[in-house]
């Protein structure tokens, strides 16, 4: 492919995350206006349905995990990520004007379809275009710039948006919804991979999930990949949205410790850490050296988040930007995964991997509440967060490092 394609397939790719995670925060900014907003008022009807809203949405990223990947392998990587960005607007458009909750459910798992396919979509078709000594540069940009979304969410969440007798949260539903179409426009600038050509004219099976588990070599991989991301999505499911009640725990000084300037300050790190990891993926030419690099940093971070005392409200944000910076491997977790398997199921894995990630901080979620009822919030955060620390590091001893290595295979359904 012309090399002049490439930047317009980066950029769209780029923006396209930034909206993706724009609208995947704005549900826990806008959750409890929305809810009440529609008639919910009762402080445990508030919180039951704030729960279920958010299972609603996880199982859609499930649903569309898989749905997204398959369709990747089959009709193209360039069509599932614009199909992935038109539907997620328009279901928070429609978001905008729901008044039950019933409908909100629907609109949440249809939305949650949307966004799972994104991002898979994006980090496959800029791997596959660009140059194997370079294309790690192409996924920094794309998760450094979608870890942004969420700040713009909360910044622009912090403004008097009411308009012509609309509500501020159905206003910032709206803009969700209309950054994505407007994103649309920029569609004709990207252009497919011409791997994904080659191997639509090969008799391959193509999108075939259950060839993942067809040999237990490539099912310890695919495995392996999913376990490599637990730790992130631990502390964005857990450190990150408990942290008002971990800083308490830790006797906080100084002012009031506010979740918002929590999720800011960890998105910043996250942005920073993605960018790090990428370059000091491409400076040492290898993946795996530099994720475990970023798990070690995560337990001693955790550790002081955890066991810390008597911190300020300043000291408990810059712990969030370090939680953030220390998981900032995202974007190395989505291109190892995207590396490891062929052209003809690539983009099955790298667009269901990230999602089953997210899709276990449910499970991650209730064993913390489950075991916090006995031993405590604290300890149940680090006997959960080493269980999937653990996991994690028992990936990387599995994976091959990946950096540099040609895309241009298949996996055969014999193959091990």
């Amino acid at each position: 492919m012309n090399s002049r394609y490439h930047l317009p397939t980066v950029l769209v790719a780029s923006l396209g995350y930034f909206v993706d995670i724009f609208d995947l925060q704005l549900f826990n900014i806008v959750s409890q206006a929305s809810l009440k907003g529609i008639g919910i008022t009762d402080t445990a009807q508030l919180a039951e349905y704030d729960y279920t809203l958010f299972l609603w949405q996880m199982s859609g990223m499930l649903i569309g995990g898989l749905v997204w990947g398959i369709l990747g392998d089959r009709r193209g990587r360039r069509k599932i990520l614009m199909g992935s960005i038109l539907i997620y607007s328009l279901a928070n458009i429609a978001n905008a004007f729901v008044t039950d909750i019933r409908s909100y459910e629907i609109i949440r798992l249809i939305a949650g379809i949307g966004l799972a396919g994104e991002l898979g979509a994006a980090i496959t078709l800029v791997n596959e275009i660009l140059k194997k000594e370079s294309r790690g540069y192409g996924t920094m940009v794309i998760v450094t710039m979608g870890a942004l979304g969420a700040v713009a969410a909360v910044y622009i969440n912090k403004l008097d948006l009411t308009v012509a007798g609309l509500a501020h949260w159905q206003v910032m539903y709206i803009i969700g919804g209309l950054l994505g179409l407007l994103l649309l426009t920029l569609r004709a600038g990207t252009h497919e991979s011409e791997m994904f050509d080659e191997t639509q004219k090969q008799a391959v099976s193509k999108g075939n999930f259950f060839m993942l588990f067809a040999s237990r070599k490539r099912a310890i991989r695919y495995l392996a990949c999913i376990a490599m991301g637990l730790p992130v999505w631990f502390c964005v499911g857990v450190l990150v949205k408990f942290s008002a009640k971990f800083a308490v725990l830790g006797g906080v000084t100084g002012g009031t410790f506010e979740i918002g300037q929590a999720i800011v300050f960890t998105y910043l790190g996250l942005s920073f850490g993605d960018l790090m990891s990428s370059y000091l993926s491409q400076l040492f030419k290898s993946r795996k050296r530099i994720v475990l690099g970023y798990l070690i940093m995560c337990i001693g971070v955790m550790g002081v988040f955890l066991l810390g005392r008597g911190f300020s409200v300043s000291v408990h944000y810059f712990l969030c930007f370090l939680i953030g910076a220390a998981t900032g491997y995202w974007a190395l977790f989505v291109t190892i995964a995207s590396e490891t398997f062929g052209t003809n199921i690539r983009s099955t894995v790298t667009t269901t991997v990230p999602n089953f990630v997210r899709g276990a901080t449910v499970p991650i979620v209730i064993s913390f509440k489950a075991l916090s009822a006995s031993m405590g919030e604290v300890n149940a955060a680090m006997l959960v967060g080493g269980i999937c620390l653990l996991l994690s590091f028992l990936s990387l001893l599995v994976l091959p490092e990946t950096f540099g290595r040609d895309l241009r295979f298949v996996e055969e359904e014999n193959n091990l």
